[in-house]
């Protein structure tokens, strides 16, 4: 039997709160040692759910650097503003942490490069918590795409959206000081990671253009891209709409359609000759933490490095810098 993880969580915010809940469902691997929370509030919160599950809310140290110097941890994982997100774990790498970092992993290119030496010279393990990359449904979908069996990839179109603007008025997400973007840097963000993951391959050139509906970050977009193979991409964000949390994501080959979500979750493919899309059954996830748990295991390697999160901070700047031009292609760096 395998010795239990011993994690700290780091924030307690809503995002948190989502994943806490499957952590629990985990107790036979993960025991929480500690919880980093400055805001009365949210610990409250998060003792809610302890208390349902009958279970002792563990001690809260809401100063990291104290936390790390206290506890005994194998792990933590780090759900607080983005723009914390770089000091944080790499204060946890270099205290001998693994490390499991929600998206996006950090606000731009040079904080991505600098935890990726931090993760080289440390040599501890960063997994960003993408859940697109880390679902078995994506993972499969790369197989698939990989093999050839699919043909050639011509094109791919993503859609997500969500009731984002109205949903996150007044919060820290749509201040860019502490949130690096709008919703395409946010919920979008899986978006971009996933079908990077599905293209496997670096875009060339993007034209983007976006709107900010009146808010101080963008939350509407529409971007063209085209990957270095010339195969084509179109990416929609829509985070004005109804209330609502969706995506939907189709990769056309030359000898099937792929269809799967910015999160995983489903997986449907039709082949040549078939007159619809058939889903593929893949075993069922308890989230990011369980995902974590099997890289951390050697299960599978990583499907979610901090080269993913530089991948993506260089498309987000790509499509800021074309938005700014009015939608003039640029060069993706």
């Amino acid at each position: 039997m395998l010795k239990k993880v011993r994690m700290a969580m780091i924030g307690c915010g809503g995002m948190a709160r989502h994943h806490l809940r499957n952590i629990l469902l985990q107790s036979d691997t993960t025991e929480i040692v500690a919880l980093c929370e400055p805001s009365p509030a949210a610990l409250a919160a998060a003792a809610e759910i302890f208390a349902l599950n009958d279970l002792p809310v563990p001690p809260n140290e809401p100063d990291l650097a104290r936390l790390l110097a206290k506890y005994d941890l194998d792990a933590a994982f780090i759900i607080t503003p983005h723009v914390y997100h770089h000091a944080q774990a790499k204060a946890c790498l270099e205290a001998g942490v693994d490390v499991l970092l929600e998206k996006p992993m950090v606000m731009n290119a040079a904080e991505a490069r600098s935890l990726i030496e931090t993760r080289d010279r440390t040599g501890r393990l960063l997994v960003v918590a993408f859940n697109g990359s880390l679902s078995p449904e994506i993972r499969e979908a790369v197989k698939l795409l990989r093999s050839g069996e699919l043909g050639k990839l011509l094109s791919i179109s993503g859609t997500i959206w969500q009731n984002w603007g109205p949903g996150t008025a007044g919060q820290w997400r749509q201040n860019p000081a502490i949130s690096g973007g709008g919703f395409m840097f946010d919920t979008g963000a899986h978006l971009l990671n996933t079908v990077a993951d599905l293209a496997g391959e670096e875009f060339a050139d993007v034209a983007a253009w976006t709107d900010n509906y009146g808010r101080p970050v963008e939350t509407l977009a529409v971007v063209i891209g085209r990957l270095e193979s010339g195969a084509l991409v179109t990416l929609h964000g829509c985070g004005e709409t109804v209330r609502s949390c969706a995506s939907d994501i189709r990769v056309f080959c030359t000898d099937a359609i792929l269809r799967t979500g910015a999160w995983g979750a489903f997986l449907e493919v039709q082949r040549q000759g078939e007159d619809t899309l058939t889903p593929i059954e893949l075993p069922p996830s308890l989230g990011a933490w369980e995902q974590f748990l099997a890289v951390r295991n050697g299960d599978f390697p990583n499907p979610s490095p901090p080269e993913v999160g530089l991948r993506m901070a260089r498309l987000y700047d790509a499509i800021k810098a074309s938005a700014a031009q009015g939608g003039a292609p640029v060069r993706c760096m």
